[in-house]
């Protein structure tokens, strides 16, 4: 018994860290530092916009306006090798980069205590914010950050509370997954576009982001999976199952609730 006091005593102090940290990481997709290392933007593009950047810097050397149009930037990747870049890239944006899409899934995860109701809760997610990142990164839809931003923080805090409000996940969860994914499919995409892709690369650009973004959704519930296992085989041993949801389920449901809801008043109304 001791050993299972301890056990979820370390818990709950990882659960504080966490709720304490996770505030101070209000943006999900800050203003990047765009041509710094890891800044966001296509480094293929960052070198010819320092070469433009030279030529500017010379006033004897006046550089043409057609210089800075996108078909004449030597973009030195294939179609196949831009693919398994912007995998990386995709990644990136959810590990350690899209903390609110993480506490997202991860809401989702604790929702589920059967692994055929979590699937048809990410597949509905996933299907939902691949449509509306294609649209809006290809200018079919345009959203507006200050909306979506907001909607984003409150789809996080609505999931968390559910967890503790309801027993089991409900029928309505998978349709629930899917609308908030067609909200974060804007987010998604608002990220994508600040990478400054020509046309020339933006399809194998687009399905590689995409992509990576599933792997890192997919590494954060194989992440969450694998601690859940832990702390429900401490519980098995000491007989003690039933403490699984109030234990666990329900502290870190509540912390990641309130976060999304600081987030969505941060980002609606202390924002310039």
């Amino acid at each position: 018994m001791r050993a299972l006091v301890a056990h979820l005593l370390a818990a709950l102090a990882c659960i504080m860290v966490i709720s304490t940290a996770v505030p101070l990481q209000a943006h999900a997709h800050p203003e990047d530092e765009l041509c710094t290392p890891n800044g966001g933007m296509d480094p293929a593009l960052c070198r010819e916009l320092a070469k433009l950047d030279q030529k500017n810097a010379t006033p004897e050397k006046p550089v043409s306006d057609t210089a800075s149009e996108p078909d004449e930037m030597n973009l030195d990747r294939s179609g196949l090798a831009t693919f398994g870049f912007y995998i990386h890239i995709g990644f990136q944006h959810i590990l350690p980069g899209g903390m609110d899409h993480i506490l997202f899934v991860l809401a989702l995860f604790l929702s589920s205590l059967r692994v055929k109701s979590l699937l048809f809760q990410i597949s509905a997610f996933t299907i939902a914010h691949t449509a509306t990142l294609g649209l809006a990164a290809s200018g079919a839809i345009t959203p507006l950050p200050g909306i979506v931003e907001p909607l984003i923080a409150l789809t996080i805090a609505w999931a968390a509370f559910e967890n503790i409000l309801f027993k089991d996940t409900m029928a309505w969860r998978p349709l629930l997954a899917f609308g908030f994914g067609l909200i974060h499919g804007m987010g998604f995409a608002g990220a994508f576009g600040d990478l400054g892709l020509p046309d020339t690369v933006f399809l194998p650009a687009l399905l590689g982001f995409n992509v990576g973004v599933e792997f890192g959704q997919l590494a954060v519930i194989g992440m969450a999976f694998a601690a859940s296992l832990y702390f429900k085989g401490v519980l098995r041993r000491a007989g003690q199952m039933q403490l699984y949801r109030p234990v666990l389920a329900w502290p870190v449901s509540a912390a990641i609730g309130a976060t999304g809801l600081w987030w969505a008043i941060e980002r609606a109304c202390l924002q310039g």
